[in-house]
C-alpha cells in the first residue's frame, strides 16, 4: 500500500496539481507523517503532502491555490451516525430545542396555526421535558395534556418529536386521523400514556409515536419533495464540515432516490447507507441494493439497521434493572430479539454489516449475545465490523466483550453532555460511572470507537461533539465522570480514521495520504491546540469534498 501511494504522488504531480492548501497547518491521521504545512490535490484525490517550499513545484497557471493564513486542514470529517432526511426535515419544521417551559412550545405551534394551510401538518423537534424550567400544569408523568395544544391548533394535526427521536407528542386533531382513543391498545415495544381516566394524553412513547408518524408520513410523501430535503441536509452538513454522512437507517423508498441522485451525480456529499425496513422486504432486496462506492465513492449501500430498544431521557432504554426513577419500568424492548437474530443471518449471507441500536444496558448485553452467536456459528467470516449504535449505557461485564468481538462502538460525545443531567436520576450514581458513555474503558478494551452527532437529535456539528467529548463538560461547568474523557488525537481520530473504519472506507478516506480522497475540512482555529473553551467557537473554513470546495464560508471567521 506504501508503495501505491509512494508512485501514485509521483506519477499525480508530474504535471501541476488542480488544488493547493498552503501555509496551513495539516494535521493528517497517518502516524508517519502526522502533520504538514501544504497539500496538492489532482482529480478527486490527494497527490503529496509537504512543506510550503514544497507547494512551490505543485502550482502551474490552472491551479487553484487557498492560502490557509495558518488555520488548521484535517481529513474530512465523517458523521458517524445521524439521520440525514431528518437533518433536511429539521429545517422545514419547528425548531424546539431552545424552549424552556411547555408554554414556549404552545406559543410556537399557536403561530405556526395561523400560517398553516387547512389540513396541513404542523412538525417540529427537539423538545425535552428534562430541560424544562418546571412541569406543566397538569401533567402525567411531567409530560403535558394535548389540551392545550387543541386550543391553539383545533384543526391542523401537530406531530412534535422528543429532542431523542424516541417519543412524540400530538394534539387531538392528529390522535382522530390516527385512530387513537382511550380504546386503543398499546402497540409491541411501544406506550400510548394514559391519565387517570384513562384518556390519552398526547404522549406517544417508542414504537406507539408509530401510529401518528405514520399517518405524517402518507401525507408527505404527497407534499413534500424528498429531493429538497436531501439538498437542505446537504448544505447543512457541508456548512458543518461533514464530508461523509453514514446515514443511521432509511427505509427502501428513500434510498431509491439517494440511488437515482447518485446515477444523476447530484450527491454532493459523500453517503454511507444503511437500510432500514423489515426482514421481508429485506431479503429478496439485499443483493439489489448493496452498492460500493457508487458515483465516485459517493454512494455506499451496505449495512442495515434494527433497534433493539428506546431511549434514556423517555425512559424507552431497555435496562438490567430498573429506572431509579422509576421504579416499576426498566424500559422497552422495542423489537424482538429474534427477529434481529434472523436479520443478522440476513446481513451475514448478504455482505451486510449490522448496526443495532442499543443504548441500555440490557439492550447492548442482547445484542451483544447475538452477534456473539452468529460469529461462532460463522467461523469463517472473519472482520465483519457489525456495529452497536450508541452503546450508550453498557453494565461492567459486557465492556470487554466490544473489543473481544471486534464490535463497532458508534457513539455520540455530544449525548454525553447534553443526556448527564438527567443520567444520575435514571441510572444512579453506581450504574452511571460503571458504564455511562465510557470511551476510554471501551478503548482500552480494544474497541474502535466511533463518533457522531445522531442529528437531528443533536445539532449535526462535529465540533460540538468534538468539544464534549475532550471535555465531558457540563453547561454549569461541572464534568461528567472525566476519566473517561478523550484526548485531542483520540477524539479527532474518533470522528475521521475510525469512522472509516467503522464502513470499511479507510482505506479511501479518515486519514490524509496520497492517493486518498482528497476529502478535507479546514478550520480557523487550531483545536488541537487551543484551549478547551474556545473550541466551540472555532469556525468551519472550507470543506472540500473530491478536491471540490463545497462549502465556504466568506466572512466573520473567527480566528
Amino acid at each position: 500500500m506504501r508503495i501505491f501511494l509512494f508512485l501514485y504522488s509521483a506519477l499525480a504531480l508530474a504535471q501541476p496539481a488542480d488544488l493547493v492548501l498552503r501555509n496551513g497547518k495539516i494535521v493528517t491521521m497517518n502516524a508517519p507523517a502526522p502533520t504538514a504545512q501544504a497539500i496538492a490535490v489532482r482529480g478527486d484525490k490527494v497527490a503529496a503532502l509537504g512543506s510550503d517550499r514544497d507547494a512551490q513545484q505543485w502550482i502551474g497557471p490552472q491551479t487553484k491555490v487557498i492560502d490557509l493564513h495558518g488555520m488548521l486542514a484535517i481529513p474530512g470529517f465523517i458523521e458517524g451516525h445521524g439521520h440525514f432526511t431528518g437533518v433536511g426535515e429539521f429545517r422545514l419544521g419547528l425548531d424546539l430545542r431552545e424552549a424552556r417551559t411547555w408554554d414556549d412550545i404552545v406559543a410556537q405551534v399557536a403561530r405556526a396555526a395561523k400560517e398553516a394551510k387547512p389540513g396541513e401538518w404542523i412538525v417540529g423537534r427537539g423538545w425535552h421535558q428534562s430541560k424544562w424550567d418546571h412541569a406543566p400544569d397538569p401533567n402525567v408523568e411531567g409530560f403535558p395534556l394535548h389540551d392545550s395544544l387543541d386550543k391553539v391548533s383545533p384543526d391542523n394535526p401537530v406531530l412534535l418529536t422528543h429532542a431523542s427521536g424516541h417519543a412524540s407528542f400530538v394534539n387531538g386533531k392528529a390522535m382522530q386521523l390516527a385512530g387513537i382513543t382511550r380504546d386503543t391498545p398499546n402497540p409491541s415495544g411501544g406506550e400510548i400514556l394514559k391519565d387517570q381516566a384513562g384518556n390519552p394524553t398526547g404522549l406517544l412513547r417508542e414504537r406507539a409515536s408509530g401510529l401518528a408518524s405514520g399517518v405524517y408520513g402518507k401525507w408527505q410523501a404527497a407534499h413534500q419533495d424528498l429531493r429538497k430535503v436531501i439538498n437542505l441536509a446537504t448544505d447543512e452538513a457541508l456548512s458543518k464540515g461533514i464530508t461523509t454522512f453514514e446515514d443511521a437507517g432509511s427505509p427502501l423508498p428513500t434510498v431509491d432516490v439517494f440511488r437515482s441522485m447518485a446515477d444523476q451525480k447530484q450527491l454532493r456529499i459523500r453517503m454511507w447507507v444503511m437500510l432500514r425496513t423489515s426482514n421481508q422486504l429485506l431479503e429478496p432486496a439485499l443483493d439489489r441494493y448493496r452498492t460500493l462506492g457508487a458515483d465516485d465513492n459517493h454512494l455506499t449501500i451496505r449495512a442495515i439497521k434494527r433497534q433493539i430498544d428506546g431511549a434514556l431521557g423517555s425512559r424507552g432504554a431497555w435496562l438490567l434493572a430498573p429506572y431509579d426513577d422509576k421504579p416499576d419500568s426498566a424500559g422497552l424492548n422495542t423489537e424482538d430479539p429474534a427477529d434481529i437474530r434472523k436479520t443478522a443471518e440476513l446481513a451475514i449471507q448478504h455482505g451486510y454489516q449490522l448496526c443495532v441500536h442499543a443504548i441500555g444496558d440490557r439492550a447492548n448485553r442482547e445484542v451483544l449475545d447475538i452477534y456473539e452467536q452468529v460469529f461462532r456459528e460463522h467461523p469463517e467470516k472473519r472482520n465483519l465490523r457489525w456495529r452497536i449504535e450508541h452503546a450508550q449505557h453498557l453494565n461492567a461485564a459486557d465492556i470487554p466483550r466490544f473489543g473481544k468481538l471486534g464490535v463497532i462502538a458508534a457513539m455520540q460525545g455530544v449525548h454525553c453532555t447534553s443526556d448527564a443531567p438527567y443520567v444520575l436520576l435514571r441510572l444512579g450514581a453506581k450504574r452511571a460511572e460503571e458504564g455511562a458513555y465510557v470511551w476510554q474503558k471501551l478503548m482500552k478494551s480494544g474497541a474502535i470507537v466511533g463518533n457522531g452527532t445522531d442529528a437531528p437529535v443533536e445539532d449535526v456539528s462535529p465540533l460540538a461533539s468534538f468539544y464534549a467529548s475532550v471535555s465531558r463538560k457540563l453547561k454549569d461547568g461541572s464534568v461528567f465522570f472525566g476519566d473517561q474523557r478523550m484526548s485531542r488525537e483520540e477524539a479527532l481520530r474518533s470522528y475521521t480514521w475510525n469512522n472509516a473504519y467503522a464502513a470499511f472506507e479507510e482505506s479511501v478516506k479518515g486519514s490524509l495520504e496520497a492517493g486518498k480522497l482528497a476529502d478535507i475540512t479546514v478550520l480557523s482555529r487550531d483545536i488541537m491546540t487551543i484551549p478547551e473553551d474556545q473550541i466551540m467557537s472555532t469556525d468551519v473554513a472550507y470543506t472540500i469534498v473530491g478536491g471540490k470546495v463545497a462549502f465556504e464560508r466568506t466572512k466573520g471567521l473567527q480566528k
